[in-house]
């Protein structure tokens, strides 16, 4: 007899060829009904026999297509319709669309094998692309995704195209920006001059040659500009650094296959699975061998595979096999997309560009991501990852949580799903907070999320400009949540267990107190749904001049050394450090112009001061990175003690025994390699007395110190084997690009703080 179900699959089911893929499916087991794309993902309709039925919903779930992701599929027993055909039917919009947006995925094997064809059409077309593969984030302008609501609306379809569009057995029916060198757009080079060479293979030639000769090429990608170098090539990734005006901070680097990448860095199968996953992310490990100009007193590069059919055929041309691909901007601004941007933006960085003719719909950076002693991390969410949702949430009215100012990621909830932005970048950069305005009206016009429905969370901090624009929206209503609560709550929410009770501790630099302190050493017990009460913190020093302590670690240690006061004077004293302690002493001694923190980031930048890092830092956790660096570089010989009392965890007599070896001659590297043991074991003490005390079994570790991998590897031995498990976030990441999920979470169980 026959039967008819109604199926409805959720997920990342649009633009990733999942209609072809169930139309053959329908074939193969005789099965008649229609699909079609719908607001909620898509839509099947299917007849036929029982156990055809069965078998054709089976192999749906179990083999989709690879860059699509099923998280649910519905089925309703309805009555037939008399199909005698399976069809492809197009694309309906009748209320709030609640699908997930695509991201952006790496050029397949398939386009791939065609690209280096010489009897295929696409041959060397630098924009071959199918239903597995390309862009789909960067070039969407509204649901649902079809090509009008795309940057390629303005192509019209060759022939061959169309008829490959049109197959349901072809793997580009349906595929958006599906083009040919016939119809679609190109790529020409820009040079310095004004001259311009056209056609595709002779402006890859000619960019190949600029990059031989050591030129800075600004090559246009799938969510902006980047700036390319010989990565091996000292004087030019020198000239990168003083253009930009980058001081010490690293470049990431784009190898030319898997085999160069492991003779740069060390891969663990976990990395390897990351570098050649289709997010294709940055990832970050520790050097095999120096490239000094390229990451400046830092163990650990920043590697990528080429993603797009551009950078194959680079590579494939004669560039150098590293290259420097770091985002096109001047330091601390956001990437730039927009090619008359980049040509007026970029002039006096860029020798010449490689310009693509298809728009960029929205600024994307590279994610970057590293295999850690927990698991894989991503420490920046955005190409290959953004906009996907990164977790289920109860609850059924929207939320808009607006992050952080740095770091910055917004996250919107619609039916439950939290789906996060890509990374933002630090809103005091007029062309970040522009991209942050941008991102909410796209990601709320989008899903049709009208403000007046919807709550918006936002941090505590009463300056922040995130906070700020939150409060200005006409919404249902406003939230603050505390920061390190936020950090919490976003482990939780990607673990599906907002009730959850668990010690979390919060390690990071800066975030707004219930006391109005700078907090950043916190231990929390509890739950996102019951609250998360503050259990212990690290022992309070001051700042002396607030955030410049933060862009200044001989301040930061001049803050910690006031609570040791006899210890300041023999660094005074002694140490021969530079004025600008003296002062900042003086401040901390006379309690002028000085905050009281909690802040762990802040501690690691006083020991990094007190180890020799005595200027001013370029880059966000500089300091911290340049200790971890030097701690590699000794054995464990000894531990620093790092008490906890019930409540707080000490770090005076932390920075006593640095203090002593210091002025004892100790080995700077030893004595940071004790530091960040004792800090290691500080924590697992504390993280204990708690669960005993509280009856929990579960540790969150969130903030940016738990970014240090050291650290992290110390953990997971004093861990290993005990009586707690360790959580720790995935996609989103332990930085301040996690706020805006943990924001969410809280918001929707109505918890933004618990008060100690």
């Amino acid at each position: 007899m026959k039967a008819a179900w109604r199926i409805r699959v959720r997920g990342v089911v649009q633009g990733v060829g999942f209609r072809p893929f169930v139309f053959r499916l329908a074939q193969e087991w005789g099965v008649s009904g229609w699909v079609q794309n719908g607001e909620g993902g898509v839509d099947i309709h299917a007849e036929g026999d029982s156990e055809a039925l069965a078998a054709f919903l089976r192999e749906m779930k179990a083999h989709p297509p690879g860059a699509s992701r099923v998280t649910d599929a519905e089925v309703q027993e309805v009555s037939p319709e008399g199909h005698e055909m399976f069809q492809i039917r197009e694309s309906r919009r009748s209320g709030r669309p609640t699908v997930n947006i695509p991201a952006d995925s790496a050029v397949c094997a398939a386009c791939l094998e065609e690209l280096f064809d010489p009897a295929d059409r696409r041959y060397l077309y630098p924009y071959i692309n199918c239903t597995e593969c390309g862009p789909r984030y960067t070039v969407i302008e509204g649901l649902p995704y079809d090509r009008p609501r795309t940057t390629m609306k303005d192509w019209t379809m060759c022939p061959d195209c169309a008829a490959e569009y049109r197959d349901p057995l072809d793997r580009r029916f349906h595929a958006q920006p599906i083009a040919c060198p016939q119809c679609g757009p190109h790529y020409y080079v820009l040079r310095r001059e004004g001259e311009t060479v056209r056609g595709d293979e002779a402006a890859l030639r000619e960019a190949v040659h600029l990059l031989g000769r050591g030129a800075i090429v600004a090559v246009k990608g799938l969510g902006g500009y980047h700036l390319a170098c010989d990565a091996e090539n000292a004087r030019v990734v020198r000239a990168l650094r003083e253009r930009k005006r980058r001081g010490a901070k690293p470049f990431a680097v784009m190898a030319k296959d898997l085999n160069v990448a492991r003779e740069l860095v060390d891969l663990s199968p976990e990395a390897e699975a990351l570098l050649t996953s289709a997010m294709r992310p940055i990832v970050l490990a520790r050097a095999r061998r120096p490239l000094s100009e390229v990451a400046p007193d830092n163990g650990d590069l920043g590697v990528m595979l080429p993603y797009t059919p551009l950078h194959h055929l680079l590579f494939a041309f004669g560039a150098p096999p590293v290259l420097v691909m770091t985002s096109a901007n001047r330091s601390s601004e956001p990437i730039v997309y927009r090619d008359e941007e980049a040509r007026e933006r970029l002039r006096g960085i860029a020798d010449a560009w490689l310009i693509g003719e298809r728009p960029i719909a929205r600024r994307v950076d590279d994610s970057v991501a590293r295999a850690s002693p927990f698991g894989a991390t991503v420490l920046r969410r955005a190409r290959g990852y953004a906009p996907l949702p990164v977790a289920r949430l109860p609850g059924g009215r929207p939320v808009l949580a607006v992050g952080a100012d740095l770091k910055n990621t917004v996250t919107v909830v619609v039916d439950g799903r939290a789906i996060m932005s890509q990374h933002l970048g630090d809103l005091d950069q007029y062309e970040a907070y522009a991209a942050f305005e941008q991102t909410v009206r796209d990601l709320l016009n989008m899903y049709d999320v009208p403000l007046e429905e919807t709550v918006v969370a936002h941090d505590l901090h009463p300056d922040f400009r995130s906070s700020a624009f939150a409060r200005s929206l006409a919404a249902r209503d406003h939230l603050g949540v505390q920061h390190h609560r936020a950090h919490v709550a976003a482990v939780l929410a990607e673990q599906n267990a907002l009730d959850r009770r668990v010690v979390g501790v919060t390690f990071d630099g800066t975030g707004f107190g219930d006391d109005g302190a700078i907090w950043g050493g916190e231990l929390f017990v509890g739950s996102a749904v019951e609250g998360l009460l503050r259990a212990g913190h690290l022992h309070y020093a001051v700042l002396p001049g607030g955030d410049a302590a933060a862009r200044v670690p001989l301040q930061a240690l001049a803050g910690f050394l006031a609570e040791l006061p006899e210890w300041a004077s023999e660094a005074a004293a002694r140490l021969q450090l530079p004025e600008r302690f003296v002062k900042a002493l003086k401040l901390a001694e006379k309690g002028i112009q000085t905050f009281p923190t909690t802040s762990v980031g802040r501690l690691f930048d006083a020991v990094a001061a007190l180890l020799g890092f005595t200027g001013a830092i370029s880059f966000e956790g500089q300091a911290a990175i340049w200790l971890e660096h030097l701690a590699r570089q000794a054995p464990l010989e000894a531990v620093y003690p790092f008490p906890w009392d019930g409540r707080e965890l000490d770090f005076r007599p932390l920075l006593q025994a640095a203090m002593k070896d210091r002025l004892a001659g100790r080995d700077a590297a030893e004595i940071a390699r004790s530091f960040h043991r004792g800090v290691a074991e500080g924590v697992h003490r504390a993280a204990l007395d708690l669960g005993r005390t509280h009856g929990v079994d579960t540790v969150v570790l969130s903030g940016g110190v738990f970014q240090n991998t050291l650290l992290l590897t110390d953990l997971k031995e004093l861990f290993a084997g005990g009586p707690m498990q360790v959580w720790m976030g995935r996609e989103a990441p332990p930085n301040d690009g996690g706020i805006s999920l943990g924001q969410a979470a809280l918001a929707v169980v109505e918890r933004p703080a618990q008060r100690s």
